[in-house]
């Protein structure tokens, strides 16, 4: 039997005979990883075990010790949901039902389901983990699955359709009496779901897509051990307090008002301060890694969309207009701007690398059931870079962006996890241009002894990238910042720049983005540091409490001070009792109070709280303000003033 060579996490090779799967890999590797594997992963994407693997796959084994486990019981407990759902109620009728990165969900119709139905679900979902039904595989020929739902479900078989068309053998899953169309993986039983709870319902479109069929979504979650349940439920109780819709209410920061359409925030002047403040510091980082700004308009002709390659990938997506007898696209991304703007000049290899920075704002049509606050809208702000260098500068310009991001990322104290994203199924380009792009960013990766990801399929569609994904102070992930690296477009434009050899050659560009998108992470802000911004960025930085009208004038003078050292002051000068004035501050988070009063006003002296209930007396006002300087320039630390 001839054999094949798979790549392990560590980088080594190993020669397993053709036609091997996942388990027989693990079984090579020992016969104690063969007995515990319960999945696997290939090139990124989590598999069932018994998956074959080809030659050249990068693969991992994942057993009940992996992080990716959690995923496959998940997995699971959606189909312990389903199997609940159908003893119940006859007439449900199922669609998808995946894992997520909080829990899982299943799309339902046919059945009419309100909260109050969740805990008789429940209790038919514990029965079943109670009978630790053993979870089988079982395949089926393309005809004998169509049968299985012709007449009866139409979401599976358009699931049928469209992802198995060309495939001679379907998986299904069965647990008891139940069985479900699903490439897996599962856990080996149902009672392996130590754990699980229905959350909420909510409603879906088939296929995200709003001229769909509407349907019924209920999320859950499932944990290994009720301790981490209870766990992730207070934290989720958490969540909903720091929420950003919440917060952006409460702290007067944005508003999506449905009269000016869904997905388009405004931003009232509390919330601009601290994106200027974001702005401005990213702004402070182009500078010194040598970007010019550049700006382009709100939207093009679609021959330039066209020509990029958006129109193919993002013609559903983008919103068109049509302008005498001229199609129009407002911009889904900036980089065709730029790509056309350094294609004004001619360049010389001593030119490059030429990098371009602008925020520009960029115009995506979700589907309305999909837009959620500022985590996902029609219109948003990138702090975009592209940058067009010689193929021998790729590895010190990607370098310097990362140095950028993990300056970004320690700045707001959010840990992070690195993923090469390979080519996605839609994609413009040549196997070549993509195998020359992937390595290029796997050898930066290399090289820098980061440990990453691969994230199989999940690039963008003119190149491959490494994404930044954030943790925020509940543990949850955000995408963030990214470097992607494209050789299409400069192909598309034909780009190029005079060698040293005197031929004209083709640019490389890179694409970044050091925030990821203003409005997501601004998001991520708010709920990461529950409004409590550091003093750098917060909208209003010090409170001047005046305990009665008599101390106005010094409280001026004051402020008058402060405002000359550019921080953001207010006095709070209404009518209230100095305790009220304390709480209302307090409620507003603002970073620091100054009280004065008779005595501080003969003693020009102030007195100084902060929102975390210090107290700080006699402080001289000059100090005061050296101190608010030296922690505005910190950003990172909050200098113990007050202790």
């Amino acid at each position: 039997m001839s054999e094949i060579a798979v790549i392990l996490p560590d980088g080594t090779e190993l020669a397993v005979p053709e036609g091997s799967t996942l388990q027989d890999v693990a079984y090579e590797i020992g016969p104690g990883l063969g007995d515990d594997t319960v999945a696997g992963k290939i090139e990124g994407e989590l598999v069932d075990k018994v998956t074959p693997v080809a030659d050249g796959d990068r693969i991992e084994i994942v057993t009940d010790q992996s992080d990716e486990y959690l995923d496959v019981l998940r997995h699971s407990a959606a189909h312990v949901f389903a199997q609940a759902l159908q003893r119940l109620y006859d007439d449900a009728q199922l669609t998808i039902g995946p894992w997520t990165d909080e829990g899982f969900y299943y799309d339902i119709t046919g059945v009419d389901l309100d909260e109050d139905d969740l805990q008789d679900i429940e209790d038919e979902m514990q029965e079943i983990v109670e009978e630790d039904y053993d979870i089988e595989r079982t395949t089926y020929s393309r005809d004998e699955a169509v049968a299985k739902y012709e007449g009866d479900n139409p979401y599976k078989l358009d699931i049928l359709d469209r992802e198995a068309a060309d495939a001679d053998e379907i998986s299904f899953y069965e647990q008891a009496e139940f069985e479900d169309l699903c490439r897996g993986p599962h856990v080996e039983s149902t009672g392996q779901i130590g754990a699980f709870e229905l959350l909420n319902i909510s409603s879906s479109y088939w296929r995200g897509d709003e001229e769909n069929d509407t349907l019924t979504r209920v999320h859950g979650t499932a944990f290994e051990k009720e301790s981490q349940l209870e766990e992730f439920l207070d934290m989720r109780e958490e969540a909903k307090e720091r929420d950003h819709r919440k917060l952006g209410q409460e702290l007067d920061l944005f508003s999506i008002p449905t009269v000016t359409g869904p997905g388009l925030p405004l931003y009232h002047p509390n919330g601009k301060a601290i994106l200027r403040e974001l702005e401005q510091y990213g702004e402070s980082m182009n500078d010194e890694y040598g970007y010019d700004y550049v700006e382009t308009p709100h939207l093009f002709r679609t021959e330039l969309w066209k020509q990029s390659g958006h129109y193919d990938n993002y013609v559903d997506d983008m919103f068109l207009l049509d302008v005498n007898d001229e199609e129009y696209g407002l911009k889904p991304m900036n980089c065709p701007g730029h790509a056309t703007i350094f294609n004004e000049k001619s360049w010389s290899y001593r030119d490059l690398p030429v990098r371009y920075a602008e925020n520009g704002k960029v115009y995506r049509k979700e589907q309305r059931g999909e837009l959620s606050g500022l985590s996902r809208v029609w219109a948003f702000t990138i702090d975009d870079g592209h940058l067009f260098c010689t193929p021998d500068q790729i590895e010190r310009e990607v370098d310097d962006i990362m140095d950028m991001i993990y300056e970004v990322l320690e700045t707001f104290d959010l840990d992070y996890e690195v993923q090469l994203a390979t080519r996605p199924e839609k994609s413009v380009g040549s196997d070549e241009i993509w195998e020359k792009a992937e390595s290029q960013l796997e050898s930066v990766l290399e090289n820098s002894k980061m440990d990453y990801d691969l994230e199989a399929g999940d690039g963008a569609f003119y190149g491959p990238k490494i994404d930044f994904a954030f943790s925020d102070a509940l543990g949850r992930k955000w995408d963030g910042p990214t470097v992607q690296l494209d050789f299409n477009m400069p192909e598309r434009f034909d780009l190029t720049y005079t060698g040293a050899d005197n031929e004209d050659h083709r640019p490389v560009m890179i694409h970044r983005a050091l925030y990821g998108s203003f409005e997501r992470f601004f998001m991520v802000l708010i709920e990461h540091f529950n409004g409590k911004f550091p003093l750098w960025l917060a909208p209003e930085q010090v409170r001047i409490l005046p305990i009665s009208d008599d101390e106005l004038g010094y409280a001026h003078r004051l402020k008058n001070d402060l405002e000359d050292n550019d921080f953001r002051v207010d006095i709070e000068d209404r009518s209230w009792t100095l305790g009220r004035k304390i709480r209302e501050a307090q409620t507003d988070r603002v970073p620091y109070m100054v009280i004065v009063g008779g005595d501080e006003v003969e003693d020009g002296t102030i007195s100084v709280r902060d929102r975390k209930e210090r107290e700080g007396n006699d402080v001289d006002p000059e100090a005061f303000v050296d101190h608010l300087v030296d922690e505005r320039a910190d950003k990172r630390e909050e200098p113990d003033f007050l202790d």
